[in-house]
C-alpha cells in the first residue's frame, strides 16, 4: 500500500464505505494499520481547528500490525 492524498469528503466515504475501520486502537485499511495525517494550507499557529482540513494523508505504518 503506498500514501494516498484524499479529500476530507473522499475520507469520510471511506468510513462509511467500512474500506478503513476504527478499531478503537488503530484505523485500519485492508487489514493493516494506517496513520492518517491533516494536510492544511496554513501555519499551524494560526490553526483553530486542527480536524478540518481540506485534505488528509493516508500513511501504512511501517510493519504495522496485521488484524
Amino acid at each position: 500500500m503506498e500514501e494516498q492524498i484524499l479529500s476530507k469528503s473522499e475520507l469520510v466515504q471511506l468510513f462509511e464505505d467500512e474500506v478503513i475501520i476504527d478499531t478503537d486502537k488503530a484505523w485500519l485499511m485492508d487489514g493493516k494499520e494506517i496513520e492518517i495525517v491533516a494536510l492544511h494550507d496554513v501555519e499551524p499557529k494560526y490553526l483553530q481547528d486542527v480536524t478540518n482540513a481540506k485534505f488528509y494523508k493516508i500513511i501504512p505504518k511501517e510493519e504495522g500490525r496485521r488484524y
